[in-house]
């Protein structure tokens, strides 16, 4: 009886273990499994995040004959986690869209281009804190960057909303949508044309049939293109719509009247009835490098060198439809999406028509002159869903879409693995060319499971009491489930069963809510439900990851006992993980000498926090899951272990989080000291811990008395360098008070490209001070800026520079990402040097420098 009570009571403290790791998440309706979870996920054998859990709770399971689109559905749930990233504490989640964070993306690497897919994606999922954290995100975290690219933000965030139904939430943001349609509108809308203007390469679209008619065929020439008039169409609806939820009947009217004629000047202006399909108008006369003169408002191939041309057609004519924006009377434009002679590919839709004079295949990045790309393969099939389901006409079959959908599954394939990089070639498939190392890998700027689910299986999505299933997979398949859709607070379950004999709900058609059936059809048709009155979702404690630290703010700060070659420990906290040995997103201690070591996080101040989270790579090589691991805090005199922990699991597991839950507990310091296999060595892509509190958050202050600190930039103290690289990295960086060892933003010193074996870096504090100890945040970029193999201290006594007496390093051997520390006799002096001996041909930099007197 003993044992026995022992089993239950540890089964039910997993449980708590689970509830506990997962609190954040908004209490959610479920109803019986329809299908077989774990059976779907074990079906799929590319798996990177292997965190079981997180996929049962959060995705819509779904099934169906076509195995090639089972897969990349999976895939994709997969690829988003990979760039789910927890910004702050403040800012929450958001997305990334290359694997890692290019200088050009704003805060914690989002780029706006790309949102309207990803905030339609992240809609399915079960827990709304991730698509209503990257809406608010946009418009309330310093650094995002909403208008840097063409989207369609309003839009996509009235499309959260009818899923995931929040009144308060859309309306709160009401203000920041009109803020930012005003922002757009100011610098580019021509009150003359009644339509916006864009360039290609703003547009997503760098390199184009239009932009290479022009002197910079990079960037392009101002144009009034059907693709961003239609989303700023999109995004006057959604914001009437919102306002009407407000019951704001001004801001409704102006906005619904600010779309029609938008509307009304596209069709007018941006169709060519001789072509049969809308195309982009230049704004203004440009003359490319032949001579050739493009004439203001005129239609591609109206003027230039290609006038009188009947091509030019270009996949972005197929935008409108995306949002349901024409009327009756300009489907023969579709006509050419399944021609050979057009669009059609093996591996497309292509960009441009196959036909056109400008049709042109690059290995090389963002040329859009003929690849296939995702990005308008997805906006593509989403407006043929919405014209077959919408729209009379007989250009197009809803097989057609079942055909391109299996193209674009397909499609995500990399030597037979599932796989998406920026653009492929339309005839064979292949990545090469737009597939650059630690940038485009598994790709997310476009969307796959939204086409999955509101196209083949049909549920579209409104904001009211009805939900209309009009499903455009085939009456010839035996079957099809979509199970455990989360939809206005019901748990939603879509299958046909041909036969009757799969689900065992009977022959046809049939809608569950809340695992009741709601409607059958033994035909594969239109299907309208009521829905019933759903239960509030009670207020949540908000959880927050005290670990992460992405604003370059002193505190929390990781150290570590030890940190492998081509590792950053800085990537622990950067609330983004992925395991992948290649591109690195690691913290390792590959060839440490020691048969422990341990990592850990001073917050600066205590942090009530009651789970950690680990998450373990596991190469089957040289990087193995440690033998053990032990949680501690620190007391104020010795590292303790945490009083009642509780493993989520009794043996470590790579690829997947590792969850140790406790009583609710202050922390001020935090380690894991990890015990390693016999045949390798421990690394992580991410630590967190979490714990109940309250927003705004706000980080722990500096230390008090740091002498190189200059906020301002000017008097003292000043910063210099024997050479500092052209690339902005000036010392002045280094003594700001903010460490960021990230690409963007640029926050740092470095001496590349210096010609000297050894450069120096200098602070001058302008009168004389004693100091005793510097700590320098190492820069790191794996490339070209890499640790030092030694630096020393060098004061200025008056007449030269001597070198600081007893000199001593924390870590021994310099370390990237991290904080070094070098303490010495203290030493009265007017100017510090830190000199430092580069590590062959990289070059030497640094985040921040600390200066203190003790």
């Amino acid at each position: 009886m003993y044992k026995l009570f022992l089993c239950v009571t540890r089964a039910r403290l997993a449980v708590m273990l689970l509830a506990a790791l997962c609190a954040f998440m908004s209490p959610l309706t479920h109803a019986a499994d329809l299908l077989d979870k774990q059976k779907l996920l074990d079906a799929q054998t590319f798996w990177d995040n292997r965190d079981w859990d997180w996929y049962k709770r959060n995705i819509p399971f779904f099934e169906c004959p076509d195995a090639e689109i089972n897969t990349t559905y999976y895939y994709r749930w997969e690829l988003l986690t990979k760039h789910l990233t927890y910004g702050s504490p403040n800012s929450g989640y958001s997305f990334t869209e290359f694997m890692d964070r290019p200088f050009w993306s704003g805060a914690y690497g989002a780029i706006s281009c790309p949102a309207g897919h990803q905030l339609y994606e992240a809609r399915w999922l079960r827990d709304p804190r991730y698509a209503r954290d990257y809406a608010r995100y946009w418009f309330r975290t310093p650094g995002a960057q909403p208008r840097n690219y063409s989207t369609w933000l309003a839009d996509a965030i009235w499309a959260v909303h009818t899923v995931q139904a929040d009144k308060s939430f859309v309306t709160n943001l009401l203000p920041d949508l009109i803020k930012n349609y005003e922002g757009w509108a100011a610098r580019h809308y021509v009150a003359g044309d009644g339509l916006f203007w864009q360039i290609g390469h703003d547009d997503g679209m760098e390199f184009n049939i239009n932009s290479r008619q022009s002197n910079d065929i990079l960037r392009g020439a101002p144009g009034l293109r059907p693709s961003f008039n239609a989303y700023m169409w999109a995004d006057a609806i959604a914001i009437s719509k919102i306002a009407d939820l407000e019951k704001n009947p001004e801001t409704t009217a102006k906005f619904r009247k600010l779309a029609a004629g938008l509307k009304d000047n596209l069709q007018k202006k941006l169709w060519d009835p001789k072509r049969e399909f809308f195309f982009p108008m230049s704004l203004k006369d440009e003359q490319d490098k032949e001579g050739n003169v493009v004439k203001s408002h005129t239609l591609t191939y109206q003027s230039g060198k290609f006038a009188g041309s009947p091509h030019g057609r270009e996949e972005i004519g197929y935008v409108p439809w995306q949002f349901n924006l024409p009327d009756a009377g300009y489907e023969a434009a579709w006509k050419f999406l399944m021609d050979p002679e057009y669009f059609y590919a093996e591996h497309g839709p292509s960009t441009v028509e196959r036909n056109d004079p400008m049709f042109l295949l690059q290995k090389g990045c963002c040329w859009w002159s003929g690849q296939s790309w995702p990005y308008a393969t997805a906006q593509t099939l989403k407006a043929l869903a919405n014209l077959l389901q919408n729209y009379d006409q007989k250009s197009v079959s809803r097989a057609d879409y079942l055909k391109l959908l299996h193209i674009f599954a397909v499609s995500h394939r990399k030597n037979g693995k599932p796989y998406l990089a920026e653009a492929l070639h339309p005839d064979t498939g292949s990545f090469e060319g737009h597939d650059s190392y630690n940038h485009s890998e598994h790709y997310f700027h476009s969307n796959f499971c939204d086409l999955v689910i509101t196209g083949l299986v049909g549920l579209k999505a409104d904001s009211g009491k009805i939900l209309t299933i009009d499903p455009l997979a085939p009456p010839e398949w035996d079957y099809f489930a979509l199970d455990d859709v989360q939809y206005h607070g019901h748990a939603l379950a879509i299958v046909w069963d041909k036969n009757g004999g799969r689900y065992g709900l009977g022959a046809g058609l049939h809608v569950l809510v809340d695992g009741e059936k709601l409607a059958s059809s033994p035909k594969l048709e239109k299907l309208v439900v009521t829905l019933p009155p759903r239960t509030a979702a009670p207020e949540k404690a908000v959880r927050i990851n005290y670990v992460v630290n992405n604003d370059g703010d002193y505190y929390p700060n990781l150290s570590a006992s030890y940190t492998g070659p081509k590792s950053s420990l800085t990537k622990l906290n950067d609330g983004h993980y992925w395991y992948h040995i290649d591109p690195p997103n690691r913290w390792t201690c590959a060839e440490s000498p020691n048969a422990a070591d341990w990592v850990a996080v001073d917050f600066g101040a205590p942090r009530n926090i009651d789970a950690i989270m680990l998450f373990f790579l596991d190469d089957g090589e040289k990087i193995t899951l440690p033998a053990s691991y032990v949680v501690e805090s620190w007391d104020g005199v010795a590292w303790q272990p945490i009083p009642g922990q509780l493993l989520m699991s009794e043996k470590p597991a790579g690829h997947c989080p590792n969850g140790v839950s406790f009583p609710a507990l202050d922390v001020a310091k935090l380690r894991v000291t990890f015990t390693h296999a016999p045949n390798g060595k421990t690394g992580l892509t991410e630590l967190q811990a979490w714990g109940d509190g309250a927003l705004p958050y706000t980080p722990a202050p500096p230390p008090a008395g740091n002498l190189a600190y200059n906020p301002k930039k000017d008097g003292f103290p000043k910063a210099s360098a024997s050479y500092s690289d052209i690339f902005g990295g000036t010392p002045d960086k280094a003594i700001d008070g903010k460490i960021n060892y990230l690409p963007t933003p640029l926050n740092r010193w470095t001496s590349y490209g210096s010609p000297n074996a050894t450069d120096w870096l200098e602070v001058d504090f302008g009168k004389e001070l004693t100091i005793a100890r510097v700590e320098l945040a190492i820069y790191d970029d794996r490339g070209g800026v890499q640790p030092p193999k030694s630096y020393a201290i060098q004061i200025w006594d008056g007449k030269a520079w001597i070198e600081a007496k007893d000199q001593r390093f924390k870590p021994e051997h310099p370390a990237g990402s991290q904080i070094n520390e070098a303490s010495f006799t203290p030493a009265t002096t007017s100017k510090l040097r830190i000199v430092f001996t580069h590590a062959g041909q990289p070059r030497s930099g640094v985040s921040e420098i600390f200066v203190w007197k003790e």
